[in-house]
Formats: C-alpha cells, structure tokens, sequence
C-alpha cells in the first residue's frame, strides 16, 4: 500500500493523529450539515455521503493512487468503524454530544 495512504487509515493515537482529527471534522462538521442539506434540499438520506464519497475517492484515482490501495484503505476505515459501534454498543451509545 502507498505510504500516504497507509498514513492517512492507520491510527497512531498522538495529537498529530490525520486519521483522529479528520474524523472530528467529520463527525462535528460535515456529517450534521450533509444531513441538513438532504433534508432542506429534499434529497434521500445518506445520498450526499455516498456520491460525495465516490467524488472524493474518484479525485484520489484521478491523481494517480492506486484503486487498490484506496480499496484497502477504506476497507480498513470500515473495520474500526463497526468494532466502534460495537463498543458504543456495549457501553450504552455513543458518548453525549456527539448527535
């Protein structure tokens, strides 16, 4: 895998983290408002997420970066994605606040 996108889907839980602070963006930032952007603008829920997605991800094959590397990274993302839920499962939901 390309080491930047390694980098950019492996955690290493300092403050520097890029994985933990474009995670915070987007669970404060941009999940909230692609949500209210659906609904001012009529749109099917969670539409904005995967085209937005796909964009995003094709400007990535578009500069150069493997489709399996990307593959693999959002593979990745996804598996720490669901051991979260699972563990906000466990412990009750996720913590306050981050609706």
């Amino acid at each position: 895998m390309d080491d930047q996108i390694k980098k950019l889907s492996q955690h290493d839980m300092s403050d520097d983290c890029p994985v933990c602070r474009a995670q915070d963006v987007v669970a404060m930032a941009l999940i909230p408002a692609t949500a209210a952007w659906e609904m001012a603008n009529e749109l099917p829920r969670f539409s904005l997420a995967l085209q937005g997605a796909a964009s995003l991800l094709g400007a990535m094959l578009e500069d150069g970066i493997d489709r399996g590397d990307i593959e693999k990274a959002i593979g990745d993302l996804l598996d720490d994605i669901e051991a979260e839920i699972k563990e906000d499962q466990v412990m009750g939901g996720p913590p306050q606040g981050s609706a």
